[in-house]
């Protein structure tokens, strides 16, 4: 069953203020049990990380920034 455009807002909403800063938390951590790699190694692991996150939710964010499409325009 889809979403609503609505409750597909509230999901990313919640995503993007809870989720993500502890996904964040979670990549650093990541990264600090290894010893420390060099800046470029270890800036390419993030941006790595930083892609991976959003790929489940892609769904989710398709469309959040558009109008509601199931709203009546008053014409």
């Amino acid at each position: 069953m889809a979403l609503s455009y609505k409750a597909r807002r509230r999901w990313a909403l919640v995503i993007l203020l809870i989720g993500l800063p502890l996904y964040v938390v979670a990549a650093v951590n990541v990264i600090d049990l290894f010893e420390r790699p060099s800046i470029l190694v270890e800036l390419m692991v993030y941006v790595g990380l930083g892609f991976l996150w959003a790929l489940p939710f892609r769904f989710i964010f398709r469309g959040i920034g558009q109008a509601d499409p199931n709203e009546k325009a008053d014409g």
